[in-house]
């Protein structure tokens, strides 16, 4: 497929990046892999992520390499009159503009929506922030870590008898960059009926706020205290990992037909009918009972072979794997999960799966360019 080509469910759709590390470039990638012609500025050192690492690959670390891939890049200094005026003739031709600068620079600059909103009124304005712009925390800094503690997130993450747990992924810069995709997608729709543009912004602490389900719903209901449950679910058991003869294997019960099955499963048919753990709420209840029958049951087995055996009764059910054997499953090779293009790339593909268009991977990370693809200014 040409550099060129237009393909893809957002083909035609002109998208300036200028944001750095996580939430903005994420969803930057999401809408260049479904076909949007994105044009990444970076300032003249670079993007931050370039430097975190190890891996690196010729001085670039594998953190960018995995945000920054379907987009062209190039260098400004948005602080020199040269560089904004450069960056107004892309603004000229773009659809999205997604940023993610401390609230008051572009203002300060003399490009902030206000003002460009009034001459590109079409213009899709999409901010990624810490906490927004006003309020008891608005314009400070929001770094995912943080905002996982300040949310709630850490203190429900960890092991009961254990302290508060950081989610050992970026989850709540994910969310927000998947959120600023969707508020997109949202405008670049609603703009097909009004013809005008609007501004979008999708911060950290709210999308950190959003991930709370089950927590903030059962809080909501009774007041109680969230607290750790490990790897087990607050509200359904068994929703655990279990200890078994070799590997430990996690079981997904969601109600009283399966945990019959499972019962079967592992020789303990009676167990489905004893009224400590005969309904969904009962097994909740009492799961520190049910956990020490489960395990001592499930000793006597090959983590592995129970798997396939559960899932075959109808049991969700699945070893706990490294994320190289994730990445190395043959299913994930089934689903088309792993990128590889030119110059070794390799990457996680797009999870999003459209019949007639489907994302495409055209430009590995760190392909140059200026302007957008059959731009008025070629």
């Amino acid at each position: 497929m040409t550099p060129t080509a237009k393909t893809g469910a957002l083909a035609g759709i002109r998208v300036l990046d200028i944001s750095r590390i996580l939430g903005g470039p994420y969803c930057g990638q999401i809408l260049g892999d479904h076909g949007a012609d994105v044009l990444k500025v970076e300032p003249p050192q670079g993007d931050d992520t370039r430097t975190w690492g190890p891996p690196f690959k010729e001085g670039v670390a594998s953190y960018y390499h995995g945000l920054n891939r379907n987009k062209r890049t190039m260098a400004l200094d948005l602080g020199s009159a040269e560089g904004r005026d450069a960056l107004l003739k892309l603004v000229a031709e773009a659809d999205v503009l997604i940023e993610n600068f401390k609230t008051g620079t572009m203002e300060r600059w003399g490009i902030g929506y206000d003002e460009l909103s009034s001459r590109f009124p079409r213009l899709i304005w999409c901010r990624v922030s810490g906490f927004g712009a006003d309020g008891p925390l608005g314009a400070l800094p929001g770094y995912d870590a943080a905002v996982q503690a300040m949310t709630g997130i850490m203190s429900i993450n960890g092991e009961a008898d254990g302290g508060p747990l950081r989610v050992g992924l970026p989850v709540v810069d994910m969310v927000t960059g998947l959120n600023a995709t969707i508020g997109v997608l949202l405008a670049l729709q609603e703009r097909t009926r009004s013809g005008q543009g609007q501004f979008i912004e999708a911060a950290l602490y709210d999308s950190g706020l959003s991930l709370l389900h089950p927590h903030a719903a059962n809080w909501f209901m009774d007041g109680a205290m969230p607290r750790r449950t490990g790897n087990a679910h607050p509200n359904i058991y068994p929703y655990d990992a279990l200890a078994t003869r070799t590997d430990p294997i996690f079981v997904a019960v969601g109600n009283d037909r399966q945990f019959a099955s499972f019962c079967a499963c592992i020789g303990l048919p009676a167990l489905a009918d004893d009224p400590l753990y005969r309904t969904a709420g009962a097994r909740s209840i009492h799961r520190e009972g049910l956990k020490q029958r489960l395990e001592a049951a499930l000793a006597d087995f090959d983590g592995r072979t129970l798997v396939e055996t559960l899932m075959a009764a109808g049991v969700p059910a699945a070893p706990v794997l490294s994320v190289d054997a994730a990445l190395e499953h043959p299913h994930t090779a089934h689903r088309g999960m792993v990128v590889e293009l030119e110059g070794g790339y390799r990457g996680v593909a797009s999870p999003i799966k459209l019949s007639r268009t489907p994302a495409s991977y055209r430009h590995v990370p760190l392909t140059p360019g200026d302007r957008f693809v059959d731009s008025d200014a070629s």
